[in-house]
């Protein structure tokens, strides 16, 4: 690239920093006084001509400065050479506060709560989906002789428990053997392949009197929990960090507060991530969201051992502080699989 066209970038990464400070139009005046240009005030007005007529930057009203458009943030994030460092004292407080979270809902509400405090952006994290998950452990409870708790647990850290009636009661035998049948059928096997398994065992036990009948009910509520929801669970937080910057959204800030409510929208937007440990930046069109005008969604998996259990990011502005975003999603993304990983 030449050297007017890297000069004409760094006035734009200028605007791009100050505006996002300070939510003003930028002038070139300003922009000479704050940054070390290297050039005077009337090269910067002309770059910034340029800037204008190639769609990167905008002038909002009829004052001489200049805002970002979305292809303006686009160019910025996409040559952006390194994000913000974080420190390991950082690091140490996000892992620490992360390991102190007694299960999953724990640490993931922790997770929330501290990547909204770190980007000042609405956090979403998704509950680990069950289609990439094993079963780590089975427990079957007898409540009453007639009444089971089966208790499923997955490598995710995933806990699910459902109730089972039973026709008939049956003894302590045979609640353990229904315990080391079903644990066969299921521990150690992915998801899929875990419900195949337990449906074949229901229909091998069929007839087989008092415990065919409590595999084949235990079967059906196990099938009921592995086979994958319909709707996965998102947790929020943050959401009134969107109050702070009204003015960002053009007067849509309702629709994207629904569309956050719905979580239908932003489900997709994290089933879409492309690469697992990749940071995903989808700049207000990109969304693909009319209920998102306005918006940007930075965006990541977490996982461990190569296993994606989730997405997880940020929605905010596209004003908004993109290297420190990036940062703090990669950072506690990396930190959410660490710990639920060495569970």
């Amino acid at each position: 690239m030449g050297t007017a066209d890297d000069r004409r970038f760094e006035v734009l990464r200028a605007i791009v920093a100050d505006f996002v400070a300070t939510k003003e139009p930028i002038g070139s005046k300003s922009l000479v006084e704050r940054h070390n240009l290297g050039v005077s005030s009337a090269t910067v007005r002309n770059d910034m001509a340029v800037l204008e007529a190639e769609g990167y930057i905008a002038r909002p009203h009829t004052s001489s400065g200049r805002i970002p458009t979305e292809k303006g943030y686009r160019e910025f994030v996409d040559r952006l050479d390194d994000v913000k460092p974080m420190s390991s004292a950082e690091r140490r407080a996000i892992l620490t506060f992360l390991e102190s979270g007694v299960d999953l809902d724990d640490v993931l509400r922790r997770a929330v709560k501290l990547l909204a405090q770190l980007t000042r952006q609405v956090a979403i994290v998704q509950y680990p989906t069950l289609s990439t998950s094993n079963v780590r452990h089975l427990e079957v409870v007898a409540l009453t002789p007639a009444r089971l708790l089966l208790v499923v647990i997955t490598d995710s850290g995933r806990v699910d428990q459902r109730i089972v009636e039973l026709g008939d009661a049956i003894d302590d035998g045979q609640l353990g053997q229904l315990r080391e049948r079903l644990g066969q059928a299921l521990v150690g096997k992915p998801i899929g392949a875990a419900s195949i398994a337990v449906s074949e065992l229901a229909s091998q036990l069929v007839g087989h009197g008092g415990l065919g009948d409590a595999v084949g009910r235990a079967a059906t509520v196990l099938l009921e929990t592995l086979v994958e929801h319909t709707e996965e669970r998102l947790l929020l937080g943050g959401t009134a960090n969107l109050t702070r910057n009204t003015a960002d959204f053009g007067g849509s800030l309702r629709s994207v507060l629904e569309a956050l409510e719905e979580q239908v929208v932003v489900l997709r937007l994290l089933a879409a991530q492309e690469e697992a440990g990749k940071v995903t930046v989808r700049i207000g069109h990109e969304t693909a969201a009319e209920q998102m005008a306005g918006t940007s969604v930075v965006s990541t998996t977490y996982g461990s051992s190569g296993k994606v259990f989730g997405g997880m990011g940020v929605v905010g502005p596209t004003r908004m502080d993109y290297p420190g975003t990036i940062a703090n999603v990669a950072a506690v993304a990396l930190y959410i699989g660490e710990v639920l990983g060495a569970r």
